[in-house]
């Protein structure tokens, strides 16, 4: 879907051809956002402004070496975009890198870099959430990685917008016990045990 921004236009490729893109990248990478809840829910539902791509921090130049020729803006500080020059290391409060081929092409993808520990992945938001890197994604039929949706609604429940809670009501019955279980247990600790998605994730049973 091609939307407007005020730093030009978006129009994301679909994950397939995302993960084309990707696919030559020999360091861990996951689609992420709503088209990651789309491939674990195994449909589409909803239309997307962008596509997200998770990777870790330490893989950063990789990724830049990967897309060598096009354009690369860090948004440093947040709601503001920058150039991210060649072998930069990005500090650690930038997370979001917007990617497109050249500056008169719209923007095709979003990177998005999160912080490990010791083998774990670290919330950003709260690092005492925390999940083994091997166990934060899926692959999808044609083998397209896709961070797995209980970390990816995590993500959403900070200030969950009207598709946020669209992406929950429809990843709630694709959760298994244990997914529900470290989502439950992850957002009362980041979010706070009254949080809304804690009791429909309670309420709801297994299978």
């Amino acid at each position: 879907m091609r939307t407007e921004t005020p730093w030009g236009p978006w129009d994301p490729p679909p994950p397939d051809e995302a993960a084309r893109l990707f696919a030559p990248l020999c360091v861990p990478w996951w689609i992420a956002g709503g088209y990651a809840v789309e491939l674990a829910v195994g449909h589409a539902f909803r239309d997307h402004a962008d596509v997200d791509v998770l990777l870790l921090r330490r893989d950063q130049l990789a990724a830049q070496r990967l897309l060598a020729g096009w354009e690369w803006w860090a948004a440093d500080p947040p709601g503001t975009l920058r150039p991210w020059l060649p072998g930069e290391i990005l500090p650690p409060h930038v997370h979001d890198i917007w990617c497109r081929p050249g500056r008169a092409e719209p923007w095709r993808v979003q990177l998005m870099l999160d912080d490990t520990e010791d083998g774990d992945w670290l919330f950003r938001r709260d690092p005492r959430v925390r999940l083994p890197v091997d166990r934060l994604g899926g692959v999808f039929e044609g083998g397209v990685p896709y961070l797995r949706p209980e970390v990816q609604l995590l993500y959403k429940a900070g200030s969950p917008r009207p598709k946020d809670e669209q992406d929950f009501a429809e990843a709630l019955p694709v959760l298994d016990a244990d997914q529900r279980a470290w989502l439950t247990g992850a957002i009362a600790l980041a979010e706070g045990a009254g949080h809304p998605w804690a009791a429909r994730l309670r309420a709801r049973p297994a299978g």
